[in-house]
C-alpha cells in the first residue's frame, strides 16, 4: 500500500472574503481613539498618511503580490528581493510585532466590552485584573477558531468586517444627533499643531494604516491569488481609509480630545452620547458592535500570523513541526498554538509596573516598530518590481513614523525609563533574530 497524501492547506478564499479580510485587518477600534487625541488637526493628517502611506502600500503589496504568491506574503517578497536573512528577520520583526498587536488587541477589546453592560461596570475598563482575565478568554476562543480551519474562520472575519462598517455609520450618525442637539464638543479647527506629548501618535496613526500585508500571507489558501490579491488591495484601501476619518470626526463632535481615551474611546464616546441623548440603548449596541469587530480583527491577526513561521518552518529556518498541516482541520495548528502561546506571555508581561495606560502605550510603540520597521522591506521591494514613485513616499513616511514612536507620551510617569525599554526590545528584536537565524544556518 502506498502511504497516505500529507494534509495540505486548502484554498477557500474568494475576492470577496479578500476584501473583508483587509478591511477588517485595517480598520482596527484603536487607531480612531489615538488620532482624536490630537484633535481636529488628526483628520488631515489622515489625509496625508493615506495619500502618502496608505496608497502607495496598496500599490506596493499589489505588485509584490501578483508576482510573489506564495504562503508568507512579506516574507518572501523580502527573502526573493534582497536574501534569506533579510527575509528571516523581516519575518521575526513583523511576527513579533504582530504578536504585541494581537495582545494590545485584546486588551482594547476587553475594556471596551464592560460597557456593554451599563454605568455601574464602566470603572472596569481600567481595571488590570478585569483586563487580563477577559483578554485571555478572547485569546483561547480566537486561537481556537483559526485551528479550527480557515473555512470557519473567515466567517468570523467577514461578520466581524460587516460589523466594522455598521460600527463606523452607527458612531457617525450618534455623532450627528448629539451636534444637532448641542453642537460638537470640539472647535474643528484642521490646522496641524504639534508637541513632544503628541508627537507619538502619528506613528500609532501610520501603523493604524497597514493590514493590506495580511492577506498575501495567506497566498496558499486563495483560490486565485495572483488576480484577488492586487484588486482585494485596491478595494479594501479607500474603505479604511474612509473608516478612520469618519470615526476620529465624529469622536471629536461627541467629546474634546482631552477626554478620549486611546484604550477604549469608541465605547467611551459611546456612553457620552447615551448620556447626552438620554438614548440608553446607545452604548451597549455600540459596545455589542465593538466586540464582534474586535473578534473578526483578532481572527485576522491569528490567521496571518499562524502562516508566518509554517512559510518560515517550510523553508528550513525554523523547526519542521512549525510547517505541519493539521489532517482534518487542515490548518498549520502548531504554528497557531505557537502564537497564541507568545501572546499570552507578553499579555502576562505587559500587566507588571506602569498605570494601565502607560503598559498599552508601550504596546502600541512595540507594535507600531514591529509593523512599520518591515514596511521598509516591502517598500524597497516595491522600488525594485517598479513601483518606484509609490515606494518612496512611503519609505519617507515609514521613516518618520518610526522615529515619532519612541517618542512617549504624557501617560509615561518615566520619559528614560519608557525609552530604556523601547530601544532594548527593538535592539532584542535584532539581536534574537540573527541568534536563530545562525542556529538554523549551522543545523
Amino acid at each position: 500500500m502506498s502511504a497516505p497524501e500529507p494534509a495540505a492547506l486548502k484554498r477557500e478564499l474568494t475576492l470577496r472574503d479578500l476584501v473583508l479580510f483587509s478591511f477588517v485587518g485595517v480598520a482596527g477600534t484603536r487607531g480612531a481613539a489615538m488620532a482624536a487625541q490630537m484633535g481636529p488637526g488628526s483628520l488631515t493628517l489622515w489625509v496625508l498618511a493615506t495619500a502618502f502611506f496608505f496608497i502607495p502600500s496598496a500599490f506596493a503589496i499589489a505588485r509584490l503580490s501578483a508576482r510573489y504568491p506564495e504562503t508568507g506574503g512579506l516574507y518572501v517578497w523580502t527573502r526573493e528581493t534582497f536574501g534569506e536573512w533579510h527575509g528571516f528577520l523581516c519575518f521575526w520583526i513583523y511576527w513579533l510585532g504582530l504578536a504585541f498587536l494581537f495582545t494590545s488587541a485584546l486588551m482594547s477589546s476587553a475594556s471596551m466590552t464592560v460597557y456593554a453592560f451599563g454605568s455601574r461596570w464602566v470603572h472596569l475598563a481600567e481595571d488590570r485584573t478585569f483586563v487580563f482575565t477577559l483578554a485571555m478568554a478572547a485569546l483561547v476562543v480566537t486561537i481556537g477558531a483559526n485551528v479550527a480551519g480557515i473555512k470557519f474562520g473567515k466567517w468570523l472575519d467577514n461578520v466581524g468586517a460587516a460589523c466594522t462598517i455598521a460600527l463606523c455609520l452607527a458612531i457617525a450618525a450618534t455623532a450627528a444627533v448629539v451636534f444637532a442637539r448641542q453642537g460638537s464638543a470640539t472647535p474643528f479647527d484642521l490646522s496641524l499643531k504639534w508637541d513632544w506629548q503628541r508627537i507619538n501618535y502619528f506613528s500609532q496613526m501610520a501603523f493604524a494604516l497597514t493590514g493590506l500585508e495580511l492577506a498575501p500571507i495567506l497566498a496558499g489558501e486563495i483560490r486565485n491569488p495572483e488576480r484577488d490579491l492586487p484588486r482585494s488591495a485596491f478595494l479594501a484601501s479607500p474603505l479604511g481609509a474612509g473608516y478612520y476619518i469618519i470615526a476620529t470626526a465624529a469622536l471629536l463632535v461627541i467629546l474634546p480630545p482631552d477626554r478620549i481615551s486611546p484604550l477604549h474611546g469608541l465605547a467611551q464616546s459611546a456612553h457620552a452620547a447615551s448620556g447626552f441623548t438620554g438614548w440608553g440603548w446607545i452604548s451597549p449596541v455600540t459596545a455589542v458592535l465593538l466586540f464582534i469587530s474586535s473578534v473578526g480583527q483578532l481572527s485576522t491577526f491569528g490567521a496571518s500570523a499562524g502562516r508566518l513561521p509554517y512559510a518560515v518552518g517550510a523553508a528550513g529556518l525554523l523547526p519542521p513541526a512549525l510547517s505541519k498541516v493539521h489532517p482534518r482541520f487542515h490548518t498549520p495548528h502548531v504554528s497557531i498554538l505557537l502564537f497564541g502561546g507568545l501572546a499570552a506571555l507578553f499579555l502576562a508581561l505587559v500587566q507588571m509596573g506602569e498605570t494601565l495606560r502607560a503598559t498599552y502605550q508601550i504596546m502600541t510603540d512595540m507594535m507600531a516598530i514591529g509593523g512599520l520597521i518591515p514596511f521598509l522591506y516591502i517598500f524597497l521591494a516595491g522600488w525594485r518590481c517598479g513601483a518606484r514613485r509609490s515606494a518612496a513616499a512611503g519609505l519617507v513616511v515609514t521613516a518618520i513614523a518610526v522615529l515619532c514612536s519612541v517618542v512617549p507620551t504624557a501617560d509615561v510617569r518615566s520619559p528614560w525609563l519608557f525609552e530604556l525599554k523601547i530601544l532594548a526590545l527593538t535592539a532584542s528584536l535584532i539581536v534574537s533574530a540573527r541568534i536563530l537565524y545562525n542556529r538554523s544556518r549551522r543545523k
